[in-house]
């Protein structure tokens, strides 16, 4: 009975931290950009964004998730469930705007590279499991320098409702591509 107290400890430490990580990420990098505004230009010392710096040039060891996306048969990715509202675990406003938003509109928030130093803001991508397809617009960053896996898909509850999906699954398999 007490190893499956702590056993059950245990994953309910792992979960938290990986929730609070997403959140911190999105923080980290929401605060930022008050600071160091580069949406405009990009940081050439910045292997993360479009400014010149080698990580969005096609090279394999950037760091950041490939700013390249397939056409044909979608990206293959990892999607969490993510909070847009305000008070919630996505950290704070979106980056694409400033705003918080909806969690039952199809809302996502991509990896650094994906993200593509906010040129997917507002456009809308298809996100596939298990045969079914949702499209969601971009309206955050998932930042992958502090916390965010370059992989993933951080997506609202209604694109996991869309999908047939439970969030408290947590993650899953997708792939995804530009709509």
């Amino acid at each position: 009975m007490a190893m499956s107290k702590l056993a059950f400890l245990a994953v309910l430490f792992v979960l938290l931290l990986q929730a609070s990580s997403r959140a911190a990420a999105r923080r980290h990098h929401h605060d930022h950009d008050h600071d160091h505004d580069h949406h405009d230009h990009g940081e050439p010392d910045d292997p993360c964004r479009g400014g010149g710096g080698p990580g969005l040039l096609g090279h394999k060891d950037h760091g950041c998730s490939s700013p390249a996306v397939s056409h044909h048969g979608g990206t293959p990715a990892v999607m969490t469930v993510n909070g847009f509202q305000k008070d919630e675990d996505g950290g704070g406003p979106s980056e694409c705007d400033g705003k918080y938003h909806d969690d039952r509109e199809m809302l996502v928030a991509l990896s650094t590279g994906w993200y593509a130093g906010g040129r997917r803001c507002h456009k809308q991508i298809r996100i596939t499991h298990n045969g079914r397809t949702v499209v969601a617009k971009v309206v955050d960053e998932c930042d992958s320098r502090h916390g965010c896996k370059t992989n993933v898909v951080d997506t609202s509850k209604a694109v996991w409702h869309a999908l047939g999906l439970d969030t408290k699954i947590g993650e899953v398999p997708v792939t995804w591509s530009d709509a």
